[in-house]
This record gives structure tokens, C-alpha cells and sequence, in this order.
């Protein structure tokens, strides 16, 4: 079992960042695929990024590509989505998710393990 806990979420003007921490404890995350996830009030879980174990192969939603960045210290059990340009539209629980797994996936079916997510609302 792997558990994940979010953090760094908050209250940002647009055009702002934010950094999300996600911290797993459990089993070894150096084999596992993680993934970001959002869902804004009223809507469905999205994908937002995902990365590989290596850290070598990462993807983006084409909402954030070129405003945020995935990244993962597997030494210290740790992934980090960056936030920059921040949009009234990224308003959003983001969620941490992990699958033992050796290629990246993007479907929430495909996730075994998640955060209980954390709050990031953009004021515009």
C-alpha cells in the first residue's frame, strides 16, 4: 500500500504560482507512475500530469502544458507540481495519484492510490 498526502495549496491571484508537494509513505514510490488530477466544483476529475517512475517521460493536460511542471524526487518519496500563470479556470482540488506501473497512464480508472487532495483557488 502506498498512502499520499497533498500540501501546498491556497489562495493565489491570477497570473501567480503555487507549488503542490505530494509526500508518500508506504511502500516505495521509485516504481510507481504518478499522476496529478484536478476536479473544479461542479465537474468531473480531469487529468492534469503524469510521470514515470525514471522521471524520464512526462505529459501534461493542453489546458496546463507550458504553465505547469511534474517532477519527483524518488530519494525522497516526494512528486511537485509547479504552477505558474496561474488561471481563474485552474480553481480546482488537485489530487496526488500513484500506479505501480512502468509506463504513464492518464485515465483515473487506471490509479490505484490517492490523496485526499488539496485546494488551490485563483482569485481573477
Amino acid at each position: 500500500q502506498v498512502q499520499l498526502v497533498e500540501s501546498g495549496g491556497g489562495l493565489v491571484q491570477a497570473g501567480g504560482s503555487l507549488r503542490l508537494s505530494c509526500a508518500a509513505s508506504g511502500r516505495t514510490v521509485s516504481t510507481t507512475t504518478m499522476g496529478w488530477f484536478r476536479q473544479a466544483p461542479g465537474k468531473e476529475r480531469e487529468f492534469v500530469a503524469v510521470i514515470s517512475w525514471t522521471g524520464g517521460n512526462t505529459n501534461y493536460s493542453d489546458s496546463v502544458k507550458g504553465r505547469f511542471t511534474i517532477s519527483r524526487d524518488n530519494a525522497k518519496n516526494m512528486v511537485y507540481l509547479q504552477m505558474n500563470s496561474l488561471k481563474a479556470e485552474d480553481t480546482a482540488v488537485y489530487y496526488c495519484a500513484g500506479v505501480r506501473a512502468l509506463r504513464i497512464y492518464y485515465s483515473i480508472r487506471d490509479y490505484d492510490y490517492w490523496g485526499q487532495g488539496t485546494q488551490v483557488t485563483v482569485s481573477s
